[in-house]
């Protein structure tokens, strides 16, 4: 591998090499996740609820495995090995894409996806964690996302000109999106060490009594809890993808590159949010990035969506995903002993995953019955109720 500039160096081998890992599936997975809802909508046909469950179950079926896989690499001290299952598994769903258009093999395919990035997700943000200097987490999980980022760029991007030269052929974009998949598998095999955690003086419980202690740390649960309530009155990104498509009446075309926009923003800061979390605190850093979803919600419903209002909106989305996604694991790795550290790592994507979940799943069936334009004024309102709420409670005593 190539010697990584010196900002890079100071996070560690294993971090840049997870970090390429995850450039590599971002981009199988967003080549995949910025044609998906017009492969969905527009060539097969689902409507905005079937749509909201699918999505629904692409955020939010993670959630139990997320902690079974997180425990077992935990009980077993084999990080890597679980997490390179996970990837595994991910890259050949690439594949399942092709061979069925039905509704319940769609949703089937994408379900073992997501359930091959539950398992890998807990275990390879505790190698970071492991790797990583307390004091520097938040700058480290920074350089991953931004790394991986980089990845959830280059995907639609990839995807828009594999369209451009094959119009409606969505079957290329799966099969290259394996192929990058199939790369970032081989980082991960090849470059990434296997950390090795202080040892468990405990006797190791079942994964439900794992899950269940690391919630027994207050600081850990209020973190928890806040984390979920703010998931759950959150749009999903696909959600927001399709609802500037039918405002601003964007030809389909274009719409892979509106993940790009998103992306961009976050690629950005990502490493500055990171490092303003250490300095002023993770915690306000991450509730207040959900202030900046309030703003975008404000911006769907009530102007027109001209050309640069939609580059607004897509740059609150990436400042947004830059503080609120590597921070979340940077303010809960310090909380958790190193032997549970994937579990509760677990635990916490899990909860969010399942609010997630639910909010999918309700955003489409409002759509459906009284339109998108009830639905983000809804979830707007929500937010903006729930934001100052959660705030209020980090302000009271905010875990470092």
């Amino acid at each position: 591998m190539l010697a990584p500039p010196a900002r890079l160096r100071r996070v560690g081998p294993t971090v840049i090499a997870l970090g390429l890992t995850s450039l590599f599936t971002d981009l199988a997975s967003e080549m995949v996740a910025a044609t998906l809802p017009l492969y969905l909508t527009f060539q097969l046909g689902f409507s905005a609820l079937q749509f909201g469950v699918i999505d629904g179950l692409y955020q939010g079926a993670t959630a139990l495995v997320r902690v079974l896989g997180g425990h077992h690499a935990d009980a077993h001290g084999r990080h890597k090995r679980v997490a390179t299952f996970g990837y595994a598994t991910s890259a050949l769903c690439k594949l399942g894409l092709l061979v069925g258009t039905g509704w319940g093999w769609i949703t089937g395919v994408l379900l073992v996806d997501r359930l091959g990035k539950g398992v890998r997700t807990a275990p390879r943000d505790a190698m970071i964690s492991l790797s990583s200097a307390p004091r520097t987490l938040g700058e480290a999980f920074g350089v991953h996302r931004a790394l991986d980022t980089l990845g959830a760029l280059l995907g639609p991007l990839m995807a828009f000109v594999v369209l451009s030269q094959t119009p409606d052929q969505y079957d290329v974009v799966f099969v290259v999106a394996f192929c990058f998949a199939l790369v970032g598998l081989a980082l991960i095999g090849l470059f990434v060490r296997e950390p090795r955690p202080q040892p468990d003086l405990e006797p190791r419980r079942r994964w439900w009594q794992d899950a269940r202690e690391v919630l027994r740390v207050h600081p850990f649960r209020r973190l928890t809890l806040i984390a979920a309530a703010l998931s759950l009155a959150t749009i999903s990104e696909p959600f927001v993808y399709l609802v500037i498509q039918d405002a601003a009446d964007l030809s389909v075309r274009w719409f892979p590159l509106l993940f790009v926009g998103t992306a961009v923003t976050y690629l950005a800061l990502a490493v500055p949010a990171g490092r303003l979390a250490d300095r002023v605190g993770r915690t306000r850093v991450f509730v207040g990035a959900f202030g900046l979803l309030v703003l975008a919600y404000a911006m769907l419903r009530f102007s027109a969506l001209d050309g640069l209002q939609v580059l607004v909106v897509l740059g609150l989305l990436g400042a947004f995903a830059a503080g609120t996604d590597g921070v979340l694991m940077a303010t809960a790795s310090p909380l958790l002993a190193e032997s549970r550290r994937a579990t509760g790592m677990a635990v916490i994507a899990s909860t969010t995953a399942l609010a997630r979940f639910a909010s999918s799943v309700l955003f489409g069936a409002v759509w459906l019955w009284w339109g998108w334009q009830t639905a983000v004024s809804l979830f707007g309102l929500a937010l903006a109720v729930v934001v100052p709420l959660a705030y209020r409670r980090v302000l009271q005593s905010e875990p470092t």
